[in-house]
């Protein structure tokens, strides 16, 4: 089938891009077809090695219904709605494509590894039966090969990157998709298939602490976090390493469930910094990163498993029963260092951590406990809430000095000195840890420095209400380096 064919009948697959407004796949789907119905599956082959609580699954529940809403608005019709299926993906889409004598299903791309093995059974079935897989970009402002250096490869340091991607970006890649003009072409769903969005409980889910949490959530919960934003991006350079300060935007959620756009994110950012806000450009060069990450797992799918930098495999890491005491410890804020152990203690509380304690969190693990980086990789895609692969390998790869443009392995965070400059008064460990809100705000950064008498006035037992310092950093620091000394010897044996 010539995918540039008017079609009569199409399927819009939603999945990562849970809006009406600005869908590149929905756009396309409506302007190539006569008539379309829309789709989301619970994906049972993802939900059911899920905890039966999780935000996430929350967040897409309460966006779909808003989704399905703003469908019937679109349309103007009271039987136009969203087809939500409970089941493996792959197959309820080719199921459902030919119950509504579909010609064609349309899709955003994703390019992790498990969603393009997804899209590849999709495709080879749909294709059996004369159905076209139609997918498009949409999460991302440049995708796979569209940024590349002048030899024809694939970047792997962020600077040139990003000097590249700033040289390519004009406004017909950040132009609007729109579906208003065409939401006559929604089509009613059949009798059978016109049941509600199903409740958590229909999918084998209990409610978690979202609401609880005030998190917004849907196309409308995205807009007003934006707007709130937009009075405080200005200044996002100076707020947005210190966590007790409310200095990011949030949005990492719905840019991960698609309930915003990043082309209106990116369009926002470029111009305040073409007006000259300092804030903004920090803030366009965050949303960069995120195109450069999303680059790397496309192109170098490897490290998924591995490090980015085959020579970091060599690493030997800490193993063992010691090791996964040592691992428990940190995933329950136990280290005895208090603005990490703040950091576990907001991701288990909330699903959220701020980038700068993503960074300390994971330094800490990887460079002071001497654990493998993929073992946090792995907590903090059970625990974020905008757990996004690309963005989640990148960021762990980072702090172990193994990935695309990392910090050079003999560059180790000092949870102390971090904790000193970035969280002064010790506000947001108070509010994490209230156990250590009788300590000074020299002595809350490192509760075993401080004096007995201060200790007992706090009502502090080091190693009875709160730990002492699991391993010395300077020790441990060593350590770290004598561990990596095989990279550099490696480094140094390459021809």
């Amino acid at each position: 089938m010539n995918i540039l064919d008017k079609l009569d009948t199409g399927l819009m697959w939603f999945r990562r891009d849970l809006r009406t407004t600005d869908n590149a796949a929905l756009h396309q789907a409506l302007s190539r077809c006569r008539k379309v119905h829309c789709v989301f599956v619970f994906d049972r082959n993802i939900l059911d090695a899920l905890p039966r609580v999780d935000r996430r699954v929350e967040f897409i529940r309460e966006s779909l219904v808003e989704l399905d809403e703003a469908l019937r608005l679109l349309s103007g019709h009271a039987q136009v709605g969203l087809i939500v299926r409970h089941g493996v993906a792959s197959g309820e889409v080719v199921r459902l494509a030919h119950q509504l004598q579909a010609q064609a299903v349309f899709a955003g791309r994703d390019d992790e590894p498990q969603a393009l093995a997804r899209d590849t059974a999709v495709a080879a079935a749909l294709q059996d039966a004369g159905i076209a897989l139609v997918t498009c970009k949409d999460h991302v402002i440049f995708e796979r090969r569209e940024i590349l250096t002048q030899s024809g490869t694939v970047y792997g340091v962020f600077t040139p990157y990003k000097n590249n991607w700033l040289s390519r970006l004009s406004p017909e890649y950040l132009a609007d998709h729109p579906a208003d003009a065409l939401g006559g072409r929604l089509a009613p769903r059949p009798a059978a298939l016109q049941a509600p969005v199903p409740t958590l409980a229909e999918i084998g889910f209990s409610p978690s602490n979202l609401s609880t949490l005030k998190i917004p959530t849907g196309m409308r919960g995205a807009q007003a976090l934006l707007a709130d934003f937009l009075e405080r991006m200005d200044n996002y350079h100076a707020t947005r390493d210190y966590p007790a300060v409310k200095g990011p935007s949030y949005l990492g959620m719905h840019l991960r469930f698609g309930t915003v756009s990043v082309r209106q994110l990116v369009a926002t950012a470029w111009q305040r910094q073409l007006a000259g806000s300092a804030g903004a450009a920090v803030w366009l060069s965050e949303l960069i990163w995120r195109d450069f990450y999303a680059s790397i797992l496309a192109n170098f799918p490897h490290v998924a498993q591995r490090a980015f930098k085959p020579e970091y495999d060599a690493i030997t890491w800490e193993s063992g029963p010691v090791a996964q005491a040592m691992f428990a410890a940190w995933c329950e804020g136990r280290t005895g260092y208090p603005l990490v152990d703040a950091a576990m203690a907001q991701i288990n509380l909330t699903g959220y951590m701020h980038n700068r304690l993503r960074m300390v969190a994971g330094s800490f693990l990887v460079k002071d406990l001497g654990l493998d980086w993929r073992w946090g990789e792995r907590y903090f895609a059970e625990h974020l809430n905008d757990f996004d692969q690309s963005a989640n390998n990148g960021g762990w790869q980072w702090v172990a000095s193994s990935g695309c443009d990392a910090q050079p392995y003999f560059r180790i965070f000092n949870p102390v000195s971090q904790s000193e400059k970035f969280d002064p008064d010790g506000k947001f460990i108070h509010r994490y840890l209230p156990q250590l809100a009788g300590l000074s705000s020299k002595s809350i950064h490192a509760p075993w420095l401080a004096k007995p008498m201060e200790l007992r006035a706090a009502g502090i037992i080091l190693g009875g209400n709160y730990p002492q310092p699991m391993v010395m950093h300077d020790e441990a620091r060593a350590k770290t380096l004598a561990r990596y000394a095989v990279v550099k010897k490696k480094v140094i044996q390459q021809p």
